[in-house]
């Protein structure tokens, strides 16, 4: 019988899910992902977890704790950095440590290093060491990877396309309806990290309510990674990391496009780089833009009569100001 694996839907997972199941599977390891997130799994992730931690970090140990009976293993790559010469937040580099210290009776945890850091690095130095678990052959474990990062690129190029991340990959990659193909007669730039964007119940379905208003909804993952570095070059200092950089990129890019009529920023109580993020989004939106920019901060509560109002009234002024931006064009 093959071993199983479970993969907590968290963190990279909305980037990487498609080339770790690939991976697995190539490899006759079944994969088993995390349930999508309820009251349940983010209250487990709060009790087991410290204070200090950033909301998405807390989901995350939820989502483990719902793999930690049903898997022989967890994977939770150690990620230290995605791209040479920048790093992902620290907590991300902490987190398999973070879990191993405060959950009991665990399944092992495969913790490899995910590390691009340094000229010359590779991605297959983590594949090779994870398929070790599972086999001794150098060819099967390298024909793997090589399958893996096939769907990466498939991937990624679906989302450039501009399909979401939820809408590429199998069915457990698909936690938000299709789209309904009403009509739309605004574009709304989402601007958040792809756990809190993507995840429906800590976004409060945020982008099944802005196409339900009547909105399109683009985000920075729909960017080629030339796009949005080039746009992120504009700051007089490069931000070193990764995650934030596309973040401010696909801002500025967003606020140059005469078809996008209005951004939104989704921040994540407790993140010290989203904090810098927003000033930095913001400030520029003062200086180059007229577009509305509404910044939103999620946290542990649900509630989402807060969300909804504001939501509304964004939408409200979107309309608003592209309609004097309208009439000011036939003067």
């Amino acid at each position: 019988m093959s071993a199983t694996v479970g993969i907590p839907r968290a963190l990279l997972y909305y980037y990487y899910y498609p080339q770790w199941k690939t991976f697995f599977d190539h490899l006759g390891v079944k994969t088993v992902v995390s349930r999508e997130t309820t009251r349940a799994i983010l209250e487990k992730g709060i009790k087991s977890t410290v204070d200090e931690a950033c909301l998405p970090i807390k989901l995350a140990v939820g989502h483990v704790l719902d793999l930690k009976d049903r898997v022989d293993y967890i994977f939770l790559p150690r990620i230290v950095s995605t791209a040479r010469r920048e790093y992902i937040c620290p907590k991300f580099l902490g987190f398999p440590d973070m879990v191993r210290n405060n959950i009991n009776n665990l399944p092992p945890l495969i913790d490899n290093n995910m590390d691009l850091y340094r000229k010359g690095s590779s991605l297959y130095n983590l594949f090779y060491m994870v398929g070790r678990y599972f086999t001794h052959n150098p060819a099967s474990i390298y024909k793997a990877y090589k399958a893996s990062m096939e769907s990466l690129h498939v991937h990624c190029r679906d989302m450039e396309a501009g399909r979401l991340p939820f809408e590429t990959g199998g069915k457990d990659n698909q936690n938000y309806r299709t789209r309904d193909g009403g009509v739309h007669d605004v574009t709304i730039a989402v601007i958040g990290h792809p756990y809190n964007i993507y995840d429906r119940y800590i976004s409060m379905n945020m982008i099944k309510r802005l196409w339900d208003y009547g909105a399109d909804v683009v985000t920075a993952d729909q960017l080629t990674e030339t796009a949005f570095r080039r746009e992120a070059g504009k700051l007089p200092k490069q931000l070193f990391w990764t995650l934030n950089q596309r973040m401010v990129g696909a801002a500025f890019y967003y606020f140059e496009r005469p078809d996008v009529d209005g951004l939104i920023h989704v921040a994540s109580f407790g993140c010290g780089p989203d904090s810098m993020t927003g000033e930095l989004i913001e400030r520029y939106a003062r200086r180059s833009s007229r577009k509305p920019l509404l910044n939103l901060t999620i946290d542990e509560h649900t509630g989402e009569a807060g969300m909804i109002t504001r939501l509304e009234a964004f939408m409200d002024m979107v309309r608003w100001r592209r309609h004097l931006d309208d009439v000011a064009a036939t003067l």
